[in-house]
């Protein structure tokens, strides 16, 4: 590894951002994760950026056909959840199964207990190595300020459900 990659290691360490539990559904498929890679990259047109590892079953079924992928806000409180969306693989369990939800825009699960969250249409894929960003188009949602964001520092713990 070069010096100049341990380095920006080291920035990127000190970066503390809000995580997110992305959901999507394609051909009969749900599937959803805990999501650390996402942010606002437009106001005019609102356009957001998921970024899915694409060793993940949440980016098998997004590429598989989803048209919306549902975006939700997980506050601190929900810390459980993002264990089971973060700890867990779709491959391997129905995460479905183990909380409340219902179908949103596009089919894609919306999850009742995080009552913050938007669905968004997908306007691009776009590589990024071990990531690909979904481009969203915010077309509906809600907004209930349901707490402060559970950010990376504190979920540091949950061991990712498939290989990094």
């Amino acid at each position: 590894m070069s010096s100049e990659s341990s380095e920006f290691e080291r920035l990127m360490a000190h970066l503390d951002y809000s995580l997110f539990i992305v959901t999507a559904a394609s051909d009969g498929e749900r599937a959803g994760c805990l999501v650390g890679f996402a942010s606002q990259v437009s106001i005019h047109p609102p356009r957001f950026m998921v970024g899915l590892s694409v060793k993940n079953r949440t980016y098998r079924v997004a590429t598989n056909g989803a048209e919306v992928l549902v975006v939700h806000f997980v506050p601190e409180q929900a810390e459980e959840l993002a264990v089971l969306f973060g700890g867990e693989t779709g491959d391997e369990i129905d995460k479905f199964a183990r909380c409340q939800w219902r179908p949103g825009p596009g089919g894609a699960p919306v999850l009742d207990e995080l009552g913050d969250w938007f669905a968004g249409r997908v306007l691009e894929r776009l590589p990024f190595g071990d990531h690909c960003g979904f481009v969203l188009e915010p077309i509906d949602g809600e907004a209930h300020r349901s707490g402060d964001p559970l950010t990376f520092r504190r979920a540091k713990r949950i061991e990712p459900g498939h290989e990094p």
